[in-house]
Formats: C-alpha cells, sequence, structure tokens
C-alpha cells in the first residue's frame, strides 16, 4: 500500500471537496480539470455541504475482500444539495430501512485497512441527517 494516492485525494475523501465551473457554475466532484457541462476548465475550489437525499441504492451481502466486516451493507447514490451524485457506502441505519429519498449527512468513516500492521484509510459515508437543536428554541425547564 502506498500513501500518496491516499494523500492526494484526502480533501476529497475527508471533506468532500470539489470543484465549481468558472463559466457555466456546475458543481463537480470529484474534481475534474475540465467541466462536463461546458468543456472549460474547472479549477475553483468548492466545499459540498455534505448533505443530500438517497437517490438509489443497493444492499451487499457477499462482501469483496476486505470489507468483509461491514457486510451486510448498502451502497447509495446520494444527491447531494449542490447537485452531483456521490456513490458512497451508508452507515449507521439498518439496511431494511434505507429508502429513496431518505435525507442523509456525510460522515467520515474507515473505508479499510490494508492487513493487521498496516494503514488505516478514511473516507466519507453518508448516515441518516441528525435532527439539530435550534439554538434558543429548545424548551428549558
Amino acid at each position: 500500500m502506498r500513501l500518496a494516492p491516499h494523500w492526494r485525494v484526502r480533501a476529497q475523501r475527508l471533506q468532500l471537496r470539489g470543484e465549481v465551473c468558472q463559466c457555466c457554475g456546475e458543481r463537480l466532484f470529484p474534481p475534474r480539470d475540465v467541466c462536463p457541462a461546458c468543456h472549460q476548465p474547472a479549477d475553483k475550489p468548492f466545499a459540498f455541504c455534505g448533505e443530500g437525499t438517497v437517490y438509489s441504492f443497493s444492499t451487499v451481502y457477499e462482501a469483496p475482500k476486505g470489507y468483509e466486516r461491514f457486510a451486510p451493507y448498502t451502497i447509495a447514490l446520494v444527491r447531494l444539495k449542490e447537485g452531483p451524485l456521490v456513490t458512497a457506502q451508508l452507515t449507521d441505519i439498518d439496511p431494511a430501512d434505507v429508502r429513496i429519498g431518505l435525507p442523509v449527512e456525510m460522515v467520515t468513516r474507515v473505508l479499510r485497512e490494508e492487513g493487521e500492521d498496516g494503514m488505516v484509510i478514511y473516507g466519507y459515508k453518508f448516515r441518516p441527517l441528525l435532527e439539530r437543536e435550534v439554538a434558543g428554541t429548545e424548551a428549558r425547564e
């Protein structure tokens, strides 16, 4: 396992960072050199909010090598609030409770481990959106 490839993609993998096209405004994830919509350079960094909804999903029962400990797990296409579709594993939810349209948020979790003494690879997954308390609106007793 080489460290360099993981180091190069750390911003998009840990912070959900992409780019925005300065010509047409398209938000891109993962980052690309050229905007697929207008074919112009797309090099302005953009941080996604990390919230979205489940667009489609499938549950994996027979996991590939290295992911057996997560099975069964659900892989989903998540439509981010800013537009792009992202493929990611869902976490903190029973596969039977997943549905299209489910509001989700990005979290950083372990993706895999390279051997017993190897590198631990972290990245984004999505979990059901947690309800947030709005300051000043919670009941006080």
